[in-house]
Formats: structure tokens, C-alpha cells, sequence
């Protein structure tokens, strides 16, 4: 279904009050082409049998758990559409259902690269990793439609791939460190995948590995706490060369927009097949 009609079951939604029905008890709303209209996504699904989670998020669609991004008209529309409070609790498991515009997100990331360039060569900027990491995250969440939930621990958000989880880890660079990427242990044994997404330091993908989190604890050693995973060790894992966990891909498009051109002639003919 196109984006606008799509666009107008949310805002047929949003029109009335839904105060006697039990869509309030949905964990998961879309946002439609403005901050003021939402909907259940089991009020879309009931509207079309063609529907889905996954089709949605095939076509671009991305979610975000409402305490993570700013949507601020979400709670007053909530409780106007259903005559009851958003308590805290259920603030923490909703998450929004968008459609991001991947052109613009792309060419944003170009400018902020020429920035980087300049702030780099001139020396003003010697260390600036948060930015990296959390495109590196939006990335996954956008190619393998992760969701993200508030974590019980201090970390912040956890990742999850339907009712797994999984350890994502940014390595930003154009290449890895001889010692390899460096893992928290106790991370990758909570979780269920881990996930290593290479961002070049013009902020595209240069690579993806994707594994099952058992398998690297017993193939990677470490130090302690820490675990080591070597470019050398995990080559035949990378995308461009493994298409085991290419099942695991729900938006193809954003993987290819958001590759390198290298990384992308490597893997689109595969990732296609």
C-alpha cells in the first residue's frame, strides 16, 4: 500500500474518538504525514489484509520507542483518542511506527562528512564517536527492523530482532584495529545475536556481520570481561562474503542506499538473488 493511502487510514483514525474500544492497549502506533495524527498499527491491519509489520517496514517504515525519539504530540492525542492517561509504564513498551526520508537522512550525512573532513584536517575535531555510533544503530534498525526498548540496566536502550535480542556494535573507521572489535562479554551473552556494523568514516556502511551471540563466545576468545572479534577471524562471516543471515535483511533498499559503492557491488547481486 502507498505511503499516502496509508497516510489517510491514520488520519481517518485520528478524526474521531476511539474511547470504547481496546486499541489503546496497542504497543505499537504509526505516525502519519503529520506530528498531530497516529494509529494503532492493529487498526491498520484490521483496514487491509495486505498489511503487515514486516511489509511496512519493507517499504521503509521504522520503529522507535516513543521514549527514545521526540514526539511530544503523541501523549495529549493518546489520551484525547482514548479519555485515559498515558501512565509511565505504558509509555515504555509503545513504540512509533514512521516512515523516514531516506533522501534527505543521506544527503545530511554527506554534509555532515564534508563538516568532519574539514574538522579533521584543521585538528579541531580529534575524537567524536557518539554521532557514528548512533547512525550505526539507526542503521541496523532501519535494515534488519530492529526495535528498541527501554533497557532495566544503565546502558539505555536494548536492541531486539521480533523477541530476540541483539548486541549491536558500531566500529567506525575505513579500517579495524589489529586487535579487532571489542565487545562487552556479559553483553553478548544477554543477548541472542550480536551484530558488528563497519561505518566508514564517511559515515557508509563498509560492512556487516551478523552472528548467533552462542556461537562468538565460543569461537572469540578475550580478557577478562572483554572479547576481541579479528577482521581475520571473522571474514568469512562479513556480508560480502556469507549470505547465511541475509534472511534477516527487512529493507534492502536502505542497505544498499546506505552502503559504500564497493560494499554494495559485492553484495547486491546476492542480496537480490
Amino acid at each position: 500500500m502507498a505511503e499516502t493511502n496509508l497516510n489517510k487510514l491514520v488520519e481517518e483514525f485520528s478524526q474521531g474518538a476511539h474511547g470504547n474500544t481496546d486499541y489503546y492497549k496497542d504497543t505499537v502506533f504509526i505516525l502519519g504525514a503529520t506530528n498531530e495524527c497516529f494509529a494503532p498499527l492493529g487498526f491498520i491491519l484490521k483496514s487491509s489484509d495486505e498489511l503487515t509489520l514486516t511489509s511496512l517496514q519493507k517499504e521503509g517504515y521504522v520503529l522507535e520507542s516513543l521514549e527514545l525519539i521526540d514526539v511530544t504530540e503523541f501523549k495529549p492525542w493518546f489520551e484525547g483518542q482514548f479519555s485515559r492517561k498515558l501512565t509511565r509504564k505504558a509509555q515504555r513498551e509503545i513504540s512509533i511506527l514512521h516512515h523516514p526520508d531516506n533522501k534527505m537522512i543521506f544527503d545530511t550525512i554527506e554534509t555532515i562528512n564534508r563538516c568532519y573532513e574539514t574538522l579533521r584536517s584543521t585538528r579541531i575535531m580529534l575524537n567524536s564517536e557518539k554521532l557514528p555510533t548512533q547512525v550505526g544503530e539507526w542503521y541496523c534498525k532501519c535494515i534488519f527492523g530492529l526495535k528498541q526498548k527501554k533497557s532495566s540496566s544503565q546502558r539505555g536502550f536494548d536492541f531486539y530482532f521480533g523477541d530476540k535480542r541483539v548486541e549491536v556494535k558500531v566500529h567506525w573507521g575505513d579500517v579495524s584495529s589489529p586487535k579487532g572489535v571489542k565487545l562487552r562479554k556479559s553483553l553478548v551473552e544477554l543477548s541472542d545475536y550480536t551484530v558488528v556494523i563497519y561505518v566508514g568514516m564517511n559515515l557508509m556502511i563498509r560492512e556487516i556481520c551478523f552472528l548467533d551471540s552462542d556461537y562468538v563466545i565460543r569461537k572469540f576468545s578475550g580478557k577478562g570481561h572483554t572479547l576481541f572479534l579479528k577482521d581475520s577471524e571473522m571474514a568469512s562471516y562479513f556480508f560480502n562474503r556469507s549470505d547465511k543471515h541475509y534472511n534477516k535483511v527487512i529493507n534492502k533498499s536502505a542497505l544498499l542506499r546506505f552502503c559504500n559503492p564497493t560494499f554494495a557491488m559485492k553484495i547486491a547481486d546476492k542480496l537480490n538473488a
